[in-house]
């Protein structure tokens, strides 16, 4: 069942309120934000703080990418967590992206994507944090996730995988919340040829886009899901994160802590990323 939440905004009040505020509202946010770069906080998961297999995979090291900003080395602290905000990469888009601009997203706003596509729960929260103002979270913003299925197919094309052309799972838009936090009921995704596990999205404030990029996951976890008996059949992905061309520079900042949700039967993942002036 799709949970609606009365406080926060609808895509179409959303778009009616930017566009009311016009001019003023792009000078003001944009002017404010600058040009936007996104980074990702360590340290914490931004949601559910519980104990994570995040991190596997990773080589460690800090990875700048193709950030045009730098990193700002700025941390918070909230309560007993540390966050550190520094540079994430950005990623390229990838060929499925189905829309450009975020005033095509009406079709895709929504909390549950799977449009009763099979395969494992993954409920996914992301928190849209501002680096410069001491983490705080950033509201009304626009998040933008796709991934495959279990199957390794993207809808909205015609692919190897078969005609998807006029489907929409796997994809949704959310706005952040006063937390900054925007959440996703899908299925963990699948794999296809030449790419470790991942999943894709992008960030929009005052209708512009700011910022593109990609989330891995931990191998261990990923094989293990690809044993299950629904994903049994494709077998296992033979490209680890690592080896991935994406993600070769490394995916400290880019792969969320996942947990076993044992009433879901499948996993939460959560990511903290952020964007600085």
């Amino acid at each position: 069942m799709r949970r609606t939440d009365p406080l926060r905004p609808t895509l179409g009040e959303w778009l009616q309120r930017q566009m009311r505020q016009s001019a003023w509202s792009r000078r003001a946010v944009l002017g404010s934000l600058g040009g936007l770069t996104l980074i990702g906080c360590s340290g914490g998961d931004g949601a559910s703080g519980a104990a994570s297999t995040g991190g596997t995979g990773s080589t460690g090291t800090t990875s700048t990418g193709t950030g045009t900003g730098t990193a700002t080395g700025s941390t918070t602290t909230t309560g007993t967590v540390s966050l550190s905000c520094v540079l994430t990469p950005e990623e390229t888009v990838g060929p499925y992206p189905l829309f450009n601009d975020i005033a095509s997203a009406a079709l895709y706003q929504r909390e549950d994507i799977t449009e009763g596509q099979p395969g494992l729960p993954l409920r996914l929260t992301l928190t849209i944090v501002n680096a410069n103002l001491a983490c705080v979270p950033v509201t009304t913003a626009m998040v933008y996730i796709w991934h495959c299925d279990k199957d390794g197919r993207y809808s909205g094309y015609n692919q190897p995988g078969g005609d998807l052309r006029g489907q929409t799972f796997c994809r949704g838009v959310q706005t952040t919340d006063a937390n900054g936090q925007v959440r996703f009921t899908t299925v963990y995704p699948g794999w296809y040829q030449g790419r470790a596990t991942h999943i894709h999205f992008r960030v929009y404030l005052a209708l512009d886009l700011q910022a593109t990029s990609q989330l891995a996951f931990p191998d261990a976890v990923t094989a293990a899901v690809y044993n299950t008996s629904q994903y049994a059949a494709k077998g296992q992905n033979p490209i680890v994160t690592l080896q991935d061309g994406i993600f070769s520079d490394g995916v400290t900042y880019q792969m969320p802590a996942l947990t076993p949700n044992a009433a879901l039967g499948g996993y939460d993942a959560a990511l903290t990323v952020g964007i600085a002036a």
